[in-house]
């Protein structure tokens, strides 16, 4: 999705709104599944072209929308920006159910005070625009993980963001299994590769994927952590049977390092 201002057609999809096409998409999928503990992620991606439209999107989120959302009951909101590139911003809202990320903009945008302290980005001409462009990816929570978690908290703490392509929906199928029923998700709390989300991606760019978050105090936990995951003898035996192997199901890896805003809530 591409757009020059924050129009009304661009938040909805920024936020997640889906339409009834992909209600219905969801609904033969997703829905299917045990998901009635499992958050709805909404995970979107900003990018913008100024410095002056990080510092209005800074004080939209954390005056505004943050507010807003967690009076709709969506919390905890994070914000973060990447390490390697200064021009994208990441934006993290965990959703209860689905109907919360579907009703999202309508119910933000009978919020009157959310419409007026966000004015200024809400309602950008086209030519000063809040940000170049928005990308937005929905996800339903791993059973084995149904709720995002907040695992640092220190002022040092970064965020490490991965997603993991498929060549096919079986082989996406087998990753999120190798997580959740395997025992990797397991082994990554043991050696505190402390999860914030992991999540299959139903809508978004890159498909089949799963996409999930880690968070560390600082970069040297980080390191350590990752250490001991690479040594750990459990993955070591599931890292060696034919089924999970990488070059069978995975794809393709994107691997960024976040540093969380300052009123960010994660």
């Amino acid at each position: 999705m591409k757009t020059q201002s924050l129009d009304r057609r661009s938040f909805l999809a920024a936020t997640g709104t889906l339409g009834l096409a992909a209600f219905g998409a969801l609904s033969s999928t997703a829905a299917t599944q045990d998901s009635s503990d499992r958050q709805f992620l909404v995970l979107q991606k900003y990018t913008i072209e100024k410095e002056e439209q990080k510092t209005a999107l800074d004080a939209f989120f954390k005056d505004a929308a943050i507010p807003a959302l967690n009076r709709l009951g969506i919390q905890p909101v994070g914000v973060f920006s990447d390490t390697k590139e200064s021009s994208t911003i990441f934006v993290l809202l965990p959703h209860p159910t689905i109907e919360s990320a579907i009703g999202l903009t309508s119910k933000l945008l009978s919020d009157k005070e959310f419409v007026a302290k966000g004015a200024s980005v809400l309602d950008a001409p086209k030519s000063a625009p809040a940000y170049k462009e928005i990308e937005a990816w929905l996800m339903l929570a791993f059973k084995g993980m149904p709720k995002v978690e907040l695992p640092a908290k220190g002022p040092n703490r970064i965020f490490q963001l991965r997603i993991y392509e498929s060549p096919s929906l079986q082989t996406g199928q087998k990753k999120i299994e190798m997580f959740n029923d395997a025992g990797e998700l397991k082994i990554f709390r043991e050696v505190g590769l402390t999860p914030v989300f992991f999540g299959e991606t139903l809508f978004g760019a890159k498909m089949p994927n799963l996409t999930y978050m880690l968070g560390f105090e600082d970069a040297d936990a980080q390191k350590a952590a990752w250490g001991k995951f690479g040594r750990h003898p459990e993955w070591q035996k599931l890292r060696a049977m034919p089924e999970y192997a990488d070059s069978r199901i995975i794809r393709g890896i994107t691997n960024l390092v976040l540093k969380p805003a300052a009123y960010s809530q994660i």
